[in-house]
Order: structure tokens, then sequence, then C-alpha cells
């Protein structure tokens, strides 16, 4: 009888040992997986910046509930980003819609960061105010977008990069 125990307790010991090594290795192997895919993406430019959180130079950090973000596809960047600051100068009559621009002749530089992350620099050439993009991005997916202009406060936003979604209709 004590026998069968100490045998029972040495399988069941071991049993969980390996199942837990097996759910270490399935979870690094979703990391990896995630990284890969991160990479291929940003390396493609094709991607989507979801905007979680605002955070502008002056005031409070505020919660986005609208879906707000940065697209990169091949040959074109879309922002659709709000914002929350100090502008320099307006045009006469101007409402303010955020920092909202789709451009077609952009500057795109990547670079990898010491921990696996990477650093997106954008510059659109061809929009009315002069914007200066500064993506980073953790190897896990979560990101901060800076936004800097010459004619309103630099302005970051928080959030994630993921695959662009398809519009609606699309297949």
């Amino acid at each position: 009888m004590f026998l069968q125990t100490i045998f029972l307790f040495t399988f069941l010991s071991s049993a969980t040992s390996w199942n837990n090594v097996s759910a270490q290795d399935t979870k690094q192997q979703k990391e990896t997986g995630k990284e890969a895919s991160l990479k291929k993406m940003i390396d493609s430019k094709q991607f989507l910046f979801v905007a979680q959180s605002a955070m502008p130079m002056s005031g409070r950090t505020r919660q986005l509930t609208s879906e707000y973000g940065l697209t990169s596809k091949k040959d074109t960047i879309e922002s659709f980003l709000p914002y929350f600051g100090r502008a320099y100068n307006a045009p006469i009559g101007s409402t303010d819609e955020g920092i909202q621009f789709k451009s077609y002749k952009f500057d795109y530089a990547v670079s990898e960061t010491k921990k696996g992350g990477w650093e997106i620099s954008l510059q659109p050439k061809d929009v009315n105010d002069s914007y200066r993009l500064n993506l980073s991005v953790s190897k896990s997916g979560y990101a901060t977008l800076l936004v800097t202009s010459n004619s309103r406060q630099p302005i970051s936003f928080q959030g994630y990069v993921t695959e662009i979604r398809p519009a609606k209709g699309d297949k």
C-alpha cells in the first residue's frame, strides 16, 4: 500500500510538471508567432494602430471611447485621431476635426529596438500641416504614437498595433 501511494504520488507529480512545461511552451509559441506576425505587418507597411487613450502636453489623459487610429498601407497612410491641446495657428472659419488626413506621399522608416520592438517614423509630404509621427511598438503589440506638428502642441496616444480590418461590405 505504501509503495502504491509513493508510485501514484510520483506519477501525478511528473504528469503535472509535464503539463506545466507544455503550457509554457504553448504560451511561448503564441508569443513568438505574434511577434513574427507584427514584424511582417511592420515590414510590409500594412497595419492598423488603434488608439485607446490620448495624452496631450497639457491636461489630463483621456480614455478614447470611439474608434480612433492610424492606418498604414503600402501606398497610403490615413490618420483619424482626435486632438486635445493648443493650436498655434488655425485658419479662419476652421472646424477642427483633430488629426485627420490621408497621405499618398510619405517617408516610412523602421528600426528595431534592443528589447525586440520597433520604432517607426512616418512623415507625410502631401498634407496641409507638417506632421511627424513616431510609433513605438513592443514585441507584444502595445504601442505609443507621438504626433508633432508645426502648428500644434505635441500629443501622444497609447494603444496597440493589429491587422487592418476589412471595411464593411468588403470580402
